[in-house]
């Protein structure tokens, strides 16, 4: 039976060869208790048959076909841009909603009025014992991981403030998402995918928002780098993962603290740059774009200084060792 929605929801799913998943992602949306005022797929220019399994949806859904693949940042923007709603639910296709998944989301964040974003506890779909996420840390190296990552689904039973939450199934506050973009962009379109996520966290702390956690909203989650392991990405794709970190820290970061932190960044930096000169020398080249970007992402770095409204000690302490 659905709960009557004082709020809209509006639920995005961007797609990218995700036949596999999307069938089971979209059964639980429409399972959900919450009522959604709209439900968004972009499809980045899948090559396999996803887009003609999102099309059997159509009639329930709002369906984008993109002529090129504009990543998870770039697809995610459209869809903002396209709704109204109060909450924006951002979703990976290989998520599948626990029933009550939109409904806690919603009170936990009506309950809070300072939080812009929240999470529930992420499981992994296939060994569900295991959390996947239940938010973002990040530590004094600059280095985000998920909370909770493969400890025991029994803990983290109490609902709490977080540094940020996972893009895997993220609710953001509309308010929230126009106070907090830049240049009309909420994820970070240079950011292409990966860490978007773990920088608008980092931005939201610097302006002031709260980001939650609440573990009565569940979902199973097929995460992670897929059979092969790193190596079998394309180059772009670890580049992107390797380079995002730096756009991240210039964009956010300030010099004072990054010498207070400076043991913790040089020990990792230097890890970082003998495992590329070693393991993976074509990872440097992301190097040539990030200079080429760097001009903008200064730019991005004044407009948020321009609109900070929290102290940099208070975002500081979820710098973990």
């Amino acid at each position: 039976m659905k709960v009557d929605s004082m709020y809209t929801v509006s639920v995005h799913i961007v797609t990218f060869n995700s036949m596999d998943y999307i069938d089971d992602c979209l059964i639980a949306v429409f399972n959900q208790s919450y009522s959604i005022d709209r439900v968004m797929i972009i499809d980045n220019a899948s090559i396999d048959i996803t887009l003609s399994k999102v099309e059997e949806w159509s009639a329930r859904c709002t369906v984008i076909a993109n002529s090129f693949n504009n990543g998870f940042a770039g697809g995610h923007n459209q869809a903002i841009r396209l709704t109204e709603t109060d909450y924006c639910l951002i979703l990976n296709p290989d998520v599948v909603l626990e029933p009550d998944y939109v409904l806690n989301m919603v009170r936990a964040l009506q309950n809070n009025p300072e939080a812009g974003s929240a999470t529930g506890k992420l499981l992994f779909k296939a060994a569900p014992h295991n959390i996947d996420s239940t938010g973002l840390i990040i530590n004094k190296a600059r280095r985000a991981f998920d909370r909770g990552a493969h400890q025991s689904s029994d803990l983290f039973q109490q609902a709490e403030e977080v540094f940020g939450v996972s893009g895997a199934a993220a609710m953001y506050k509309r308010e929230m998402i126009n106070d907090i973009s830049l240049n009309g962009e909420f994820f970070d379109e240079d950011f292409f995918a990966y860490k978007e996520d773990v920088d608008v966290a980092w931005r939201a702390q610097l302006l002031g928002w709260k980001a939650l956690y609440e573990p009565t909203a569940i979902a199973y989650h097929e995460r992670g780098w897929k059979e092969g392991g790193r190596s079998s990405k394309p180059l772009f794709v670890r580049r992107l993962s390797y380079i995002n970190r730096y756009k991240m820290m210039v964009k956010n970061d300030n010099i004072k603290s990054m010498i207070k932190h400076i043991i913790p960044l040089l020990v990792y930096e230097c890890l970082s740059l003998v495992y590329a000169l070693v393991r993976e020398p074509k990872l440097l080249g992301a190097w040539l774009d990030f200079y080429r970007k760097y001009p903008e992402l200064r730019n991005k770095r004044s407009l948020i200084r321009s609109k900070q409204r929290q102290a940099s000690s208070k975002v500081y302490k979820w710098f973990v060792k």
